[in-house]
């Protein structure tokens, strides 16, 4: 939020956030905006002047857990293999996409509105881009394999399981996918 706002404005768009936390954490991604601005004490028009997309919203609200998997990815950039330290930030994105309630859409690259970037994949995929480089550069990784790629695989994993009773369903997919199908022998899949 700029700084340069009123006061009150400021005011406002930390009152929404802190409704709209609560409201994501309870009832996803598709937490009612109209519920947000009643709680709050404002009016819908005001949410949608600090939030202009349900998207924008979802960013906001995850922005301290992205800040969190930024960090992480940064502290395992160039420790032991890298395929293993690529694989464990995925698991690390996975889990916390799957206890976050709306990370997992805030994460998602199919924003209508091509006028907002998608922040909080920019940032994470700054942040892990020598995770990911490093693993390419190791032939631990196939070259052809982007951060899009994976973040996409990892919301597509978490939005398929997020209303199962099993929370362990996400990794259990993502572990399932990144070793695939086929049984191994002697270390080597078949």
């Amino acid at each position: 939020m700029p700084e340069h706002q009123r006061a009150d404005a400021r005011r406002n768009y930390a009152r929404i956030l802190a409704v709209a936390e609560e409201e994501v954490a309870a009832h996803g991604a598709a937490a009612s905006l109209e519920q947000i601005a009643r709680t709050a004490g404002v009016g819908s028009a005001t949410v949608r002047r600090h939030f202009p997309t349900r998207h924008a919203l979802l960013e906001a609200v995850s922005h301290q857990r992205i800040e969190a998997l930024s960090d992480r990815a940064r502290e395992l950039t160039g420790r032991g293999d890298s395929r293993d330290a690529l694989l464990e930030w995925l698991g690390e994105v996975v889990a916390y996409s799957a206890t976050a309630r709306g990370l997992a859409a805030a994460l998602a690259y199919d924003v209508p509105d091509p006028v907002h970037e998608n922040s909080c994949a920019a940032m994470l995929e700054a942040a892990a881009a020598p995770l990911l480089d490093r693993a390419v550069r190791d032939g631990a990784v196939p070259a052809e394999v982007t951060f899009t790629d994976l973040i996409t695989l990892i919301v597509g994993i978490v939005l398929a399981t997020e209303h199962r009773p099993d929370p362990a369903a996400a990794d259990r997919l993502f572990r399932l996918a990144v070793a695939g199908l086929s049984p191994l022998t002697g270390g080597r899949p078949r």
